[in-house]
């Protein structure tokens, strides 16, 4: 599939379902929650929503999602036992009233090494930076973006319809960033000069039978920016979540680990995306799908590195 294929235009304030913006400086600036299916404003969008809506019930979707969270854990937890059992550690009883206080225990604080500590005030210090179209330097960045996705095009004005067919909702892509900061542009240039080949595949969404009516690729990159500062907890003190406390494992063995998972999760999203047959009012689903099963590899406990994740492969 070429760049010139249909793809739905988004308004701007869409993405996260607002029209207006608020922004709360004790916090990241950041959305409540990304979104991509909230256009009202074209007629021929709101017949193909009356239909989605016909042939897929929102209720049956949530239930979907949440018997899948529920046998996600389940898994995880069965599996651990088990490993219990082979190792011979403990009495059968405490096994069983381990595995039983598993959902209820908390996570005690782990004690980061000195390596961990800094490269974790590094991304936080990352996750600070809003884009500004002001900043040459930003300029600089969103021109390195369209060289690496069309090295034999010349960079347009940096408002202008070309930008549209990397998948930014108009002309002037510095509008769409709000969700993600700086850090999502960050993403999207690693991922095209890290990963070329898995970067232009998704790019010109040339793998798969694709949806005629697509998610556009820079705003879905923002969203999953903004959805792994979300799962990973990076907005607390310090992580609460068992995505986020592997997460710094992670990190104390690569640098780059988080423009690394974000690699990683685009492509599962994408794949996602063909496997569910999604088109673009499901876009929310597959993206808490795509988070669910990148949570679900988090946790396995051979995990240690990137490399160590199952959906590696996809990106090399």
């Amino acid at each position: 599939m070429t760049t010139r294929t249909i793809r739905r235009r988004l308004h701007h304030g869409d993405v996260d379902g607002r029209k207006s913006e608020f922004v709360e400086p004790s916090r990241f600036d950041v959305q409540n929650e990304p979104l991509l299916g909230n256009d009202n404003h074209s007629d021929n969008y709101k017949g193909y929503d009356d239909r989605h809506r016909q042939d897929w019930d929102d209720k049956t979707k949530e239930v979907d999602l949440h018997w899948t969270c529920l046998l996600s854990n389940l898994t995880v937890q069965w599996s651990q036992w088990l490993a219990s059992i082979a190792r011979g550690s403990g009495s059968v009883l405490g096994r069983l009233l381990s595995l039983s206080s598993i959902t209820s225990v908390q996570f005690v604080p782990i004690c980061l090494t000195p390596l961990q500590e800094e490269r974790l005030r590094n991304l936080r210090r990352r996750l600070k930076v809003r884009f500004d179209g002001s900043h040459l330097d930003h300029l600089d960045a969103l021109k390195q973006l369209w060289q690496s996705s069309y090295p034999n095009r010349e960079v347009p004005p940096f408002k202008s319809d070309s930008w549209k067919e990397m998948g930014w909702q108009g002309c002037d892509p510095s509008t769409d960033f709000r969700g993600g900061g700086f850090i999502s542009l960050e993403n999207l240039i690693y991922f095209a000069k890290n990963y070329p080949n898995s970067f232009q595949m998704l790019l010109h969404k040339s793998e798969g039978r694709r949806a005629e009516w697509e998610y556009p690729f820079a705003v879905a990159g923002v969203n999953v920016s903004f959805m792994l500062i979300q799962m990973l907890d990076l907005q607390s003190d310090f992580p609460s979540s068992k995505a986020g406390v592997r997460f710094l494992g992670l990190l104390g063995n690569d640098e780059k680990a988080f423009d690394n998972l974000y690699c990683i999760a685009f492509c599962m999203l994408d794949a996602q995306w063909l496997a569910r047959h999604a088109s673009y009012m499901e876009f929310n689903e597959v993206l808490k799908f795509t988070r669910i099963q990148l949570e679900r590899e988090l946790a396995l406990e051979d995990v240690t590195s990137i490399k160590d994740l199952p959906a590696y492969n996809m990106i090399i």
